[in-house]
């Protein structure tokens, strides 16, 4: 007799947990926003590597085709390659990659590497590759580095714009988050914007701390039957890429950008000292044109500001909700958040 098939990881949403009441796009993820793609490149070797890359890719991108873009930083303490040419020009030239902390700097270089081989980058003779990051050493031999340029180009070229996995992929497979075992997460919005209809799209890479909120109420591993965490609590990071077809510009977005970051603070995140906490956001359409939709007014925008945090939380609840249980370097492990213990704690908090 054959063991049943593992479930499938379930999203908040599965189990009834959605955030907001606007509606999502198909697949609820980023790759809603059209012309946006996600790969994930995921190295795992157990107890000793837990790491990886994920590559955000617009269709098109490139130092001659750029896209309007914003960055904002909750708290700094980040290595995000290529921050101060995209604040100062309000200009994406590349696809936004992330991964873990000491990969950053080889990822930075394979991107560009892969750029200037492409249609997009042939002329290029500068260009501002865009990398985030967030440390994986606590489940992960960071030192090692483990990703290298055969993994980058496997990420970009894979990137689909289908539904995202989830949880321990890519540059989520040893991150943790708010005491749990977390990883990436996604959530997307459809939403009417200038008399237009609009989607925006939200990717987390969540490592950063603080105790988990649900519903409002807080949520720690004890209360779900989950022993403590070892060693010292999370302290940071935490990437945030939004993207949206709603015809806005560098500075519209970079007011998008910061309510991404706010939005942690709905999910219980701490922005402590040593957070990482960044914010981009990009849009599909190049600066308006004559031949363009005009530029959304700033009083039309706050539908897209409530979309960006609900997005972004119900995002971090995915990656919670799907990542699974690891054990890392020296025995370290983090657990997985379980729904149905989750579940029961909510039921009962709500009975009181």
């Amino acid at each position: 007799m054959h063991p049943p098939a593992p479930r499938p990881p379930r999203r908040a949403r599965d189990i009834g947990l959605g955030v907001g009441d606007l509606p999502t796009g198909t697949h609820n993820a980023l790759t809603d926003v059209p012309g946006v793609r996600v790969g994930h490149t995921t190295l795992v070797s157990p107890p000793r590597v837990h790491s990886g890359v994920t590559a955000i890719v617009p269709t098109g991108v490139g130092p001659e085709s750029p896209l309007p873009a914003g960055v904002f930083a909750g708290n700094g303490y980040g290595k995000l390659i290529g921050a101060t040419q995209l604040a100062e020009l309000g200009a994406l030239e590349t696809p936004v990659l992330l991964t873990s902390t000491l990969s950053a700097f080889r990822v930075a270089d394979s991107l560009v590497g892969w750029l200037l081989g492409r249609p997009e980058g042939a002329r290029a003779r500068s260009l501002n590759p865009v990398v985030g990051e967030c440390n994986d050493g606590l489940l992960s031999d960071i030192r090692s580095r483990p990703v290298r340029d055969a993994h980058v180009r496997a990420a970009l070229e894979t990137a689909s714009d289908g539904p995202v996995p989830e949880g321990c992929v890519g540059a989520g497979t040893g991150t943790v988050a708010l005491g749990f075992k977390a990883g990436i997460g996604t959530s997307s919005r459809r939403v009417p914007v200038a008399g237009r209809q609009a989607t925006l799209g939200v990717l987390v890479q969540a490592n950063f701390g603080g105790t988990l909120r649900v519903g409002g109420r807080t949520v720690t591993p004890a209360d779900v039957g989950l022993p403590a965490p070892a060693g010292q609590p999370e302290a940071g990071s935490c990437m945030v890429v939004a993207a949206t077809d709603a015809p806005l510009d560098a500075r519209q977005l970079t007011r998008l950008a910061r309510r991404s970051v706010f939005a942690l603070a709905r999910s219980g995140g701490a922005y402590g000292h040593g957070s990482g906490d960044y914010g981009i956001a990009f849009g599909t359409r190049p600066t308006a044109s004559p031949s363009g939709p005009a530029l959304a007014p700033d009083d039309t925008l706050d539908p897209l500001f409530t979309a960006v945090l609900d997005a972004v939380e119900e995002a971090v609840l995915n990656a919670l909700l799907t990542a699974t249980t690891t054990t890392g370097p020296g025995g370290r492990t983090r657990h997985a958040l379980p729904p149905e213990a989750l579940l029961a704690l909510l039921r009962q908090s709500a009975h009181r």
